[in-house]
């Protein structure tokens, strides 16, 4: 089974258990997700391993690689999590001082730094702070 085989089988797991939490018709599961199977929040990763979880189990992610002292991470927050609310894409956040070799692996240079992974693959990095509508329409190009 080859790696794009296993993501689709994950994909369809989760679809089935979607589908299942809809019919049980609970709006907030135990894990925080809402009735789609969206986290109800952004998500704070805790390591390399849940970012590729994270990753994998959505089909759009922006994940947001920020600093608490940084000022445009602080001007970039309302928006970020507007998408996340708006649901544009699933958001993930990853503190960069508290995850510093995840960062470094990522290639992040600056904050914020935010990469757009779509079925667990990245596919656009945006350094900087950035509007609602050019996030947005990143996404879109993508979903």
């Amino acid at each position: 089974m080859t790696e794009t085989d296993e993501r689709d089988a994950i994909r369809e797991q989760k679809r089935q258990e979607l589908q299942e939490k809809l019919s049980d018709g609970g709006a907030v599961s135990e894990s925080g997700d809402d009735a789609q199977g969206r986290p109800s929040g952004p998500v704070h990763v805790e390591g390399a391993d849940h970012l590729e979880e994270v990753t994998d189990a959505h089909d759009v992610v922006l994940v947001d690689f920020y600093a608490d002292w940084c000022g445009p991470c602080k001007m970039v927050e309302p928006v970020v999590e507007a998408l996340h609310d708006d649901g544009t894409a699933v958001v993930a956040k990853v503190d960069i001082d508290e995850h510093q070799a995840l960062a470094q692996r990522q290639n992040v240079r600056g904050v914020p730094t935010m990469l757009l992974y779509v079925d667990g693959t990245p596919v656009e990095r945006v350094v900087g702070a950035k509007d609602k509508a050019s996030l947005e329409a990143l996404v879109a190009q993508h979903a």
